[in-house]
């Protein structure tokens, strides 16, 4: 499985990202590494660097940052790592998120990558289209949360599957997209699938808005 390493100024601000993306990816390794290593905001080469070499179990790792300094230190400690390491520039918070999600269903290194930065998949599933709408029965509607657990739900279907609320649309697989349709608590959307798994997929939707996403 794909582990993931947050690097920040701040080690607080990484143990909390890394804690957050944990509770959607329990199985992923998740590593902080903040701070200068002496107790003040910075970053540490030798901290990132062994990080990554705790969050590899062999599949490869992803690499997140905050400000640019990180960046550099994350790149120099992932050209001298042993294993397969991609550095992402992508939003922390939600590309750990959405990225952590990705690993926890199982996904290979670049696939993790993509969905820390948002980039959407390119393949599309063909078949029969299946359509419901759902009402969003929660509190908070398609947060953080309750967008990984469609996410996850959905990960290794064999059909592609969308959410509209209003005049948007979004891939149903990814964390990021979801949360950007911004759709509250209460709302009806529309979910769109198809492909060989399109009706088991709207099922699993319709069963995490039934039992209010786990709130």
């Amino acid at each position: 499985m794909i582990g993931l390493v947050v690097v920040s100024h701040s080690r607080k601000l990484a143990e909390g990202v890394a804690e957050l993306a944990g509770q959607m990816a329990p199985s992923v390794r998740i590593v902080p590494s903040g701070g200068d290593g002496t107790g003040g905001l910075g970053t540490d080469y030798v901290a990132v660097g062994e990080a990554i070499a705790r969050a590899d179990s062999g599949s490869g790792v992803v690499v997140l940052f905050d400000l640019g300094s990180a960046k550099m230190v994350a790149d120099m400690a992932a050209e001298e790592a042993e294993g397969s390491v991609v550095v992402v520039d992508a939003p922390l918070v939600e590309g750990a998120v959405a990225a952590a999600v990705r690993a926890q269903g199982g996904a290979g290194l670049a696939e993790v990558a993509a969905a820390a930065s948002g980039v959407a998949p390119t393949s599309v599933v063909d078949g029969d289209v299946v359509r419901a709408e759902v009402e969003l029965t929660n509190s908070v509607g398609l947060h953080a949360r309750p967008a990984a657990l469609v996410a996850r739900a959905l990960d290794r279907l064999d059909a592609s599957v969308h959410v509209r609320f209003g005049d948007e649309s979004a891939d149903a697989k990814s964390v990021l997209a979801l949360m950007g349709l911004g759709a509250p608590g209460g709302a009806r959307v529309e979910v769109v699938a198809s492909g060989a798994d399109a009706a088991e997929a709207v099922r699993r939707v319709e069963e995490l808005a039934a039992r209010r996403f786990d709130e």
